[in-house]
Order: C-alpha cells, then structure tokens, then sequence
C-alpha cells in the first residue's frame, strides 16, 4: 500500500502567505542594511567625539565657519591628524628628543603621574610602533576548566619574574583570552606552551568568531560563512 501522499492536480500546493513573504524580505534587507548603518553610526559618532575634544582648542580664526557660515563635521579630526604629524615630526628632532626626556624627568618625579603616564607609554608604544610584538596567532586553550575550550590570541613568551615563578620546566606563553561580544576586554593568562593548541586561521578570522558569538566561522570563499563540508554518500547495499 502506497503511503506517500500525492498532490491533486485540480488543488495545487498552497503559497507562503505575503505576510511570510514580507517578513522574509525584511529580515534579508536587515541583513544588508545593518551592518552598513552601524558603521556609517560609529564612524559618525567617533568623528562627532573627536571634534568636540579637539575644536574648544582650535582658535577661532581657524575655524572654517567662519568664512563659509556652515559648521563642518570633521574638522577637529583634520586638525588632530595635522596636529599629531607636526608633533611626531619634532620628536624625531634633537630639540623634540631634548624636549621629551626633560619633561619625562619632571613626570618620573611625581609619584602618581610617573605610575599613570609609565602604564600608558608601555600601552602606546606596544600597540603603535612594536609591530613585532602584536598578535600574530591564534590559539586554544582550556578555560575555565579542563575540558572546556576557549579562543585566546598568543602574545609573547614569558620572561623574567613570571618565568621564573611557575612552577614548570618547559616553556610559557602569555595569551590574551577576549571576552564576547568585546573582545577588547578580557584575561592575560601564563600558560605552558604545550596546552596551547595553535589554529590556522588568522587574527582576523578568530576575532570575528568571538565577537560573533560563534556564528560567523572563517572560509576561504565566503568568510561569513561556515566551512562547507562534504556529505558522505551512504554506502552501496
């Protein structure tokens, strides 16, 4: 007996309603429209933060207001930009270079500020000239338990004082384990490098794994997508 039912010609299938429809083009537009006004957003906010920390130091002559009657949004980033480049140019001087360790001097006398401004040169110059020292590699490692895997980005190798203070005769690493969806915060972990496991994919490619909560998986052809794996083929009877 055959139990498969069949359609009757004289009544077709039934079509997805319009309210279906509707809703589905409306989720693909969001998918397309979203990530395009986040950015346009960010990138309109930070501008807007900028010129309004830079633009009250700016004197007013200067302001191009003044001469075409229309307040422009990104000038103060101009004049940061023109700003920082006149002032790294003159610290690559001798005077700049004499200037810089007289005023570290008076800063390195002063208890607090020396602790505050020490902390944040180390963080500038990390991130902005020691490109050697940036996150080349992706890793796992266990966290918070064994057992339980977690994406962290492989920095340096241990040295000094924190080397010598674990307990462990083979090499250390120290990861930075992000924290999802921001991955700009997170824990500095001293791990032994042979519980690192290290991925092929890049920086790039693990970041958007985190900040994506595990949805976006890298691919070589469509990296907002996961890899396509093959479907084994059921074997022959």
């Amino acid at each position: 007996m055959d139990n498969h039912p069949h359609h009757d010609p004289a009544h077709p299938p039934r079509r997805k309603p319009l309210l279906a429809g509707l809703r589905a083009s409306f989720l693909t537009g969001l998918v397309v429209i979203a990530p395009i006004g986040l950015t346009i957003w960010l990138i309109w906010t930070v501008v807007g933060w900028i010129d309004g920390w830079v633009l009250p130091f700016v004197p007013q002559r200067f302001m191009p207001e003044q001469y075409i009657g229309i307040n422009l949004r990104g000038v103060g980033v101009i004049f940061f930009l023109v700003f920082t480049v006149i002032v790294g140019w003159l610290a690559k001087g001798l005077i700049g270079r004499s200037l810089i360790r007289w005023g570290e001097g008076i800063v390195d006398r002063t208890p607090i500020v020396r602790s505050v401004y020490n902390g944040l040169k180390q963080i500038a110059e990390t991130v902005f000239a020691q490109t050697d020292t940036s996150f080349d590699k992706a890793c796992l490692v266990e966290y918070p338990r064994r057992g339980i895997w977690a994406i962290a980005f492989i920095s340096t190798e241990a040295r000094g004082e924190i080397d010598r203070g674990i307990p462990v005769q083979e090499g250390k690493v120290s990861v930075f384990l992000p924290t999802t969806p921001n991955p700009t915060s997170g824990f500095l972990l001293f791990v032994p490098a042979s519980d690192v496991i290290v991925l092929d994919m890049s920086v790039e490619d693990a970041a958007k794994l985190v900040i994506s909560a595990g949805l976006v998986y890298p691919n070589a052809k469509d990296p907002t997508r996961p890899p396509v794996v093959a479907k084994q083929r059921p074997a022959a009877e």
